[in-house]
């Protein structure tokens, strides 16, 4: 069969849309058809319900791009839209889990449905630049979602989920540097490749730093617990006013997923019911926890343009590069994602191939990594898309480096992730760093 020029020039497009969302069906494949309705606390959503959300996204882009577009169902679009109230009031977040209609079967079929309408679009449309973009935020959206839907299925299952995929946890090979020093000087943060990127990761612009340390790994659980067994969750002067009441209202004594066994710390999580290993990098920590902790070690937490230097930027070139390694896409000798399929962290020092030009090692992956930073607009700051990032200008941290549930194609070194500071059902650790 011939394809026309028109249609060869769009099967990139097609492919990645294929790609993301095979994706999202390996993810929930090997669930039982119970698992998808239930949620187990108000910050997570039911499986169904992730399922549906990212393929109504793709109906409110082809409304925007297509003013003619008639949406699937009202009742699919109220159950499913998350926050975007140009699109009608949406369904409260915490009791998506106590919806019954639709069902999990007529989600599925309305998944398949989606697909072939977002097909027929790109193949009959005449897309602008513009057009791209939002559908390729589509895909970044979806990424977003799976990654979501990850630590979902963690909170939900824990080590009764099982992957289509499964991959031994490689070796590490030690480092015994701690911190590396980096220049200060004006740096140009924000994103300078050419492929996709977020609004938030624009406009480059130009931040003055001091001369700063920052460590070489992410603080691991053994570091951690030394803060636990000092008394860290017992004492306030290391804690934020907001922090320490979270602590005596939630009963905080340890990262979430943690428990005493017979006198031992463990941690359940997608590799079972396990004691501590002291040599991965500590998960499942909040925002004011990593600040206490850099509190009582006599250090801070980095701006997020101090970890972007230390991630990005080569001195000795002087060049600015996408990944700690360069320009290359991830790939699995050099950071752990989602792909790795390793479902977990994998101990400090595995990745030497990963490390930044200034000697930090993975700040790709593993866990996201908490800043000082509040997330906000770079100067010059435009909206891309209404509703969707700049909505949450307020009350949130910018973290950093994606984690062992991030998606490859969706993580970059300017890539910003932000949640709310009492947050740690994510896959979210920290690096400290020092004021020179």
């Amino acid at each position: 069969m011939t394809v026309s020029p028109e249609l060869e020039q769009k099967m990139p497009l097609l492919e990645q849309f294929r790609e993301t969302r095979n994706r999202t069906l390996e993810l929930v494949k090997t669930l039982e058809k119970d698992d998808f309705v239930v949620q187990t606390a108000f910050f997570m959503s039911p499986p169904k319900w992730h399922v549906g959300h990212v393929s109504w996204i793709y109906e409110a882009i082809m409304a925007k791009l297509d003013k003619n577009y008639e949406f699937y169902s009202k009742e699919f679009s109220e159950y499913l839209n998350s926050y975007y109230q140009q699109f009608g009031v949406p369904h409260d977040k915490g009791l998506r889990g106590i919806i019954s209609r639709p069902t999990t079967d007529q989600i599925f079929q309305y998944f398949n449905t989606i697909n072939q309408r977002v097909e027929r679009f790109i193949e009959n449309q005449t897309l602008s630049d513009e057009s791209i973009r939002l559908i390729t935020m589509g895909f970044h959206h979806e990424c977003q979602h799976q990654e979501l839907l990850v630590y979902d299925l963690q909170h939900l299952l824990a080590e009764e989920y099982r992957p289509l995929e499964k991959n031994e946890i490689p070796k590490p090979e030690h480092s015994k540097k701690e911190n590396v020093q980096i220049k200060g000087g004006l740096y140009t943060m924000g994103y300078n490749g050419k492929g996709y990127c977020y609004d938030i990761e624009l406009p480059e612009h130009k931040t003055f730093l001091n001369d700063y340390k920052i460590e070489v790994f992410p603080i691991t659980n053994k570091q951690y617990q030394e803060f636990i067994e000092d008394g860290g969750y017992e004492r306030y002067k290391y804690w934020l006013s907001d922090g320490w009441e979270k602590v005596k209202e939630n009963k905080w004594s340890a990262p979430m997923y943690w428990e005493k066994i017979n006198n031992e710390w463990h941690t359940r999580d997608f590799l079972g019911i396990r004691k501590i290993n002291p040599n991965e990098p500590v998960c499942h920590v909040s925002y004011y926890e990593a600040d206490a902790y850099c509190k009582w070690s006599g250090k801070r937490l980095p701006t997020e343009a101090e970890w972007e230097k230390a991630a990005c930027w080569n001195e000795q070139t002087q060049e600015k590069i996408n990944f700690p390694w360069g320009n290359e896409l991830p790939s699995e000798d050099k950071c752990n994602l989602l792909e790795s399929y390793y479902w977990g962290c994998t101990e400090i020092g595995t990745f030497p191939k990963g490390a930044s030009p200034s000697g930090c090692h993975q700040m790709i992956g593993d866990v996201w990594e908490w800043t000082s930073s509040e997330f906000a607009g770079y100067p010059g700051f435009k909206s891309g898309f209404d509703e969707y990032n700049d909505k949450w200008f307020t009350n949130q941290k910018v973290l950093r480096g994606g984690s062992f549930g991030t998606p490859r194609m969706s993580i970059r070194g300017s890539y910003r992730n932000f949640f709310r500071l009492d947050e740690r059902w994510l896959f979210s650790g920290f690096r400290c760093a020092e004021d020179v």
